[in-house]
């Protein structure tokens, strides 16, 4: 029970830093929710061109978040466990295809480079693995094992028993 609950606030907590996200700086001050979501899978990487909220990296972070929460309400760790995937997923193939256009990935404290948003979506992954993690999950289908059967009792012979010469005993 106890692992159950602290497991559901991880992953809680994991869902709601991933849904957040793409609403902070993600690189250069320019925030998750302007990258569009078909620029990750495109041959032309990631551009300057902005994105409507539901076709930016905002989508993935919400079904991830549906799952998250669908998971903790189901006590299933296999559900919050593939939003945290998904989370962490999305945030690398975004860093990588970020990498790829810029040449590469830069921190720096004048608000340029990686931003919080970015670290917010890692956070989140984490969060939620770590909430699949510590649930203990339905609690375990006990399996019903049916009784021994009990030993057939001894068969009583209806052969009558011999005397030591080889006849039946005698009764008076």
């Amino acid at each position: 029970m106890v692992r159950n609950v602290l497991g559901s606030i991880l992953a809680l907590i994991g869902a709601t830093a991933a849904v957040w996200s793409p609403f902070q700086a993600w690189y250069d001050g320019r925030h998750g929710r302007y990258f569009r979501l078909d620029e990750l899978f495109s041959g032309a990487g990631i551009t300057d061109a902005k994105a409507e909220l539901l076709g930016s990296v905002f989508l993935p972070f919400a079904v991830a978040a549906l799952l998250a929460l669908v998971g903790v309400v189901l006590r299933a760790r296999l559900l919050v466990a593939l939003a945290g995937v998904l989370v962490l997923g999305f945030t690398v193939l975004w860093m990588v295809r970020q990498g790829q256009a810029e040449g590469s990935l830069t921190v720096a404290g004048d608000g340029s480079g990686l931003g919080q948003g970015l670290l917010n979506s890692l956070g989140g992954g984490v969060f939620l693995l770590l909430g699949a993690a510590v649930m203990a999950g339905r609690g375990g289908r006990t399996r019903r094992t049916e009784p021994a059967p009990e030993p057939a009792p001894e068969p009583t012979s209806t052969v009558p028993t011999l005397d030591g010469d080889g006849w039946p005993p005698r009764t008076p």
